[in-house]
């Protein structure tokens, strides 16, 4: 499916402006779902521009909000081998902040003539992850996606009775940044609450391991969540 893509520039509800990157299928192809592409640590970069891409492909109205537009440049990307340099905005983020910028990229494809308004997910990478997370407890979500979203635990699981959508989950299970018991906290929590989710750990895959653009790419893991991904999206989004 042939797709177009850009930049928008939103208010947020905190007084702040906000552009996103937003990618979607050719106008003339009916209505689509909508889908929140969550950034990692470093931007909304080459490679979340890219992903984004990707789903619109698939036929999915995509917007990736800059989660960091209040401590750093327009259209910021930090480097990969540089953590310090993204550690200040990392940090200047929170679930407050995460929550109005998620709130105002859903209004945007509430308000695009494209999107399918009852059928909207989100999906994240890394601290994207928690940001999707963090999106499903304060939207209306239909399915919500979390590729090792680290920091869930043990804080913002405490949001759990507030998840709108059942979720899907990706870890590494050679992923030392996120340890084992982070993630049994995750998935005890959403069965306390009585949500539904779906767990994932590939033993082989490390932390990131969907990045094609980082050392910890796996070609193997990334193809196959991407797989389960579409079909999760596919199944919720009907």
């Amino acid at each position: 499916m042939s797709i177009k893509s850009g930049f928008v520039t939103l208010a947020v509800e905190d007084g702040t402006t906000m552009q996103c990157y937003i990618a979607e299928p050719e106008s003339g192809t009916g209505t689509h779902p909508g889908l929140l592409v969550f950034q990692e640590a470093f931007g909304v970069n080459h490679h979340i521009r890219d992903v984004a891409d990707r789903f619109a492909a698939q036929g999915y109205v995509a917007i990736a909000p800059e989660l960091f537009h209040r401590t750093a440049p327009v259209g910021f990307e930090g480097g990969y081998t540089d953590f310090p340099s993204v550690m200040s905005h990392i940090q200047a983020t929170n679930a407050a902040t995460i929550e109005a910028d998620s709130k105002a990229a859903y209004n945007w494809l509430q308000d695009n003539p494209l999107v399918q308004k009852k059928n909207i997910a989100s999906i994240g990478y890394c601290m994207g992850g928690r940001a999707s997370f963090i999106a499903n407890t304060a939207l209306p979500l239909k399915a919500a996606v979390s590729y090792y979203g680290g920091g869930i635990a043990p804080d913002l699981i405490k949001k759990a009775d507030s998840l709108s959508a059942p979720m899907l989950f990706f870890w590494g299970g050679l992923d030392k940044h996120i340890p084992k018991e982070q993630i049994d906290a995750v998935m005890a929590a959403l069965t306390a609450a009585n949500k539904p989710y779906i767990n994932t750990v590939i033993s082989y895959a490390d932390h990131a391991f969907f990045c094609d653009a980082r050392p910890a790419y796996n070609e193997q893991a990334a193809h196959e969540s991407w797989g389960l991904t579409l079909a999760f999206l596919k199944e919720k989004l009907k």
